[in-house]
């Protein structure tokens, strides 16, 4: 039986986004290090370096999870979410002739086999990502994301924000979508998320609200003067230029919620009213669809504590079968409980008796108790806090 379908499946149908080779001296971050260390060596400590299968516990456990409920191959999903996970992948899609010979146990040495064990993905997104686009396809429906949005350059040609940038090891070309439309690249993946049942569980694209602040703003840090290279162009020095960080800041790092919203409180007859003001360009929580606000709410009498009470603001997803699952496979979701960009929420809760005073508490976290418990998350960070600010009420 093997051999005959061997005989059928000579290669299955891969297709999908053009693919550029890239040379082996631009493929690894490591080979950048020469002349842009200090670069390198923060974009070591940014997720956009964990995002690879092997290196991030809840992308692992996503693909792991999609791959059990949807019964199709580790390989086809990995694949999949390399669209934007792991965009330098040789191979773009695949089909159900390699889903046959993956159930076969026939996949070993394939194309889709080799390319993602290939080297040229291990570093989920590095320097040959973001640096050899050529142009972005923003007329491309929503739905279509990462590598299907975009076009490399030729291998060996980098892009980036000067139009006076040179070096000896490579061509380098000025692209402005690396400075002055930096919104444009970010979305390429950073857009919407859509589940295997077609609902879109997060559109940060959507949802945001153009304004002084860009993306690079908050998630780069303003620019200041520094080197992008150490190489001595500038009458035998290292040429200053302003530059942004390359950590790539987000929701896992705490720095980053230290009053990110805003809490106002005030009482109407027996309630408390809690506001929280979102003073940023897109809607808090986002980026993914299992994120969520805890407010903490405290009822005091003098010192002593009467009663607390925990609020989640999250979103929570069902399957078909109604059942509580993971955003990717959803059908139906709660309703959005984030705070709209520039936006506010506003929530009411009862007095307590005897209280002389109310304190509210804003904290974050990267993944709710519903999804941390499906995808079996093992690791701290899923579960840690992040403080974001509060508010105390005396009350009347």
């Amino acid at each position: 039986m093997k051999i005959i379908l061997i005989g059928l499946l000579v290669v299955g149908t891969l297709f999908g986004a053009d693919v550029v080779k890239v040379s082996e001296q631009f493929l690894q971050s490591q080979k950048c290090k020469s002349c842009h260390l200090p670069i390198v060596k923060e974009w070591e400590q940014s997720w956009h370096a964990k995002s690879h299968y092997a290196n991030d516990e809840y992308f692992r456990a996503t693909i792991d999870y999609v791959s059990r409920k949807t019964r199709k191959s580790l390989n086809g999903v990995k694949v999949e979410c390399a669209t934007c996970h792991n965009p330098r992948i040789s191979v773009t899609s695949t089909d159900i002739d390699y889903e046959i010979m993956s159930v076969m146990e026939l996949d070993k040495g394939s194309e889709v086999s080799n390319a993602i064990q290939s080297d040229a993905i291990n570093e989920g997104i590095n320097c040959v990502v973001c640096h050899n686009i050529d142009s972005i396809h923003e007329e491309r429906d929503e739905s279509v994301r990462g590598i299907h949005r975009i076009e490399w350059t030729k291998s060996g040609t980098m892009t980036g924000p000067y139009d006076d940038a040179k070096s000896p090891y490579h061509k380098v070309e000025h692209r402005d979508f690396m400075e002055k439309d930096s919104d444009q690249l970010c979305f390429v993946c950073h857009a919407n998320d859509k589940s295997h049942k077609g609902l879109v569980f997060t559109n940060m694209q959507g949802e945001y609200k153009k304004s002084e602040k860009g993306c690079t703003d908050c998630h780069m840090g303003s620019q200041k003067m520094g080197v992008a290279t150490t190489l001595k162009i500038d009458n035998g020095k290292a040429k200053e230029r302003k530059i942004r960080t390359h950590k790539f800041a987000g929701g896992h790092v705490a720095g980053m919620w230290k009053d990110a919203l805003n809490i106002e409180l005030s009482q109407s007859g027996d309630s408390v009213v809690v506001t929280i003001a979102n003073p940023q360009p897109h809607n808090i929580p986002s980026g993914f669809g299992a994120r969520e606000l805890i407010l903490e709410i405290s009822y005091k009498s003098g010192l002593k504590e009467l009663k607390n009470q925990s609020i989640s603001l999250t979103n929570h997803y069902t399957s078909k079968r109604n059942k509580p699952t993971i955003p990717h496979l959803a059908v139906a979701s709660t309703k959005d409980a984030s705070i709209p960009a520039n936006g506010t929420k506003i929530l009411k809760v009862p007095t307590e008796a005897g209280a002389t005073s109310v304190e509210a508490k804003l904290y974050y976290r990267l993944v709710n108790d519903e999804v941390r418990s499906l995808l079996e998350l093992k690791d701290d960070i899923w579960s840690q806090k992040s403080f974001i600010t509060s508010q105390i009420l005396k009350l009347k």
